[in-house]
């Protein structure tokens, strides 16, 4: 009797928040990961918790290094073929983010680079241990595509990000390629954006695990979703804004 494949997925960012949850919805259902973190107690701890339901490879480091990005495909390569990644990891900027003008320009492109260099890099990396037909995921938000004030500096990342992940699609349409806007979260990066206030009424980042669920698990076009707007039967799904190729 043959040994089932194990599927395996890539998420950054994935010792707190959006990027946790996913983790363990995946481990929970048996999928080998590679995560990593800036926080090694943080991601020690998640490690540890994943660990015990699949086989978890945990690297601490910042996306935006380059020997942190050789280290996580190398990591995958040793694992065998990847079915999944998820660009998770992001940074907000200066809390409370300043008005344009006044934005500080190194902290802009520290941003710029981590939010759309890094998700990139690590791609161009990955590509030859993509399965066929493998799903990506970059993370998103709706400022991307809101002219928030005090925004300006993660959103126009984002939307760099949206417009990124749009080509990659066009350029590639025998996988599947996704920006998924989560939605408002409790998460830290979510405090930071609003400090000092209370963000307790904010849903769970476990709210819109299903959404990237059914992402990962189905066959929906290439394009920008929202994820608590995927229902759950696939079958209703249409299409977010799926990327029109040719």
């Amino acid at each position: 009797m043959s040994t089932p494949v194990q599927h395996i997925a890539l998420i950054t960012g994935a010792s707190r928040g959006l990027g946790l949850a996913l983790a363990r919805q995946l481990a929970g259902e048996g999928w080998a990961l590679v995560i990593d973190a800036r926080g090694a107690e943080a991601l020690a701890a998640a490690q540890a918790e994943l660990s015990q339901r699949t086989k978890v490879v945990a690297l601490v480091g910042d996306v935006t290094d380059a020997m942190h990005r050789e280290a996580l495909a190398a990591a995958v390569a040793e694992m065998g073929q990847l079915d999944v990644v998820v660009n998770n990891a992001s940074i907000l900027g200066p809390s409370p983010q300043p008005a344009l003008l006044d934005y500080p320009l190194p902290v802009l492109e520290q941003v710029y680079r981590t939010n759309v260099i890094a998700p990139l890099a690590l791609l161009q990396l990955l590509k030859p241990v993509l399965k066929p037909g493998a799903t990506l995921i970059n993370v998103t938000s709706d400022a991307a595509v809101e002219a928030y004030t005090g925004w300006g500096g993660y959103g126009s990342s984002k939307a760099a990000l949206d417009q990124l992940t749009a080509i990659l699609a066009a350029e590639n349409p025998e996988l599947h390629i996704y920006a998924v806007d989560p939605g408002d979260m409790q998460t830290q990066m979510h405090q930071e954006a609003f400090p000092g206030e209370d963000i307790s009424d904010r849903p769970l980042p476990e709210t819109s695990v299903g959404g990237f669920l059914q992402l990962i698990n189905g066959q929906l076009p290439s394009g920008r979703y929202q994820a608590r707007q995927l229902p759950t039967d696939p079958a209703q799904v249409a299409g977010g804004t799926p990327v029109v190729t040719g």
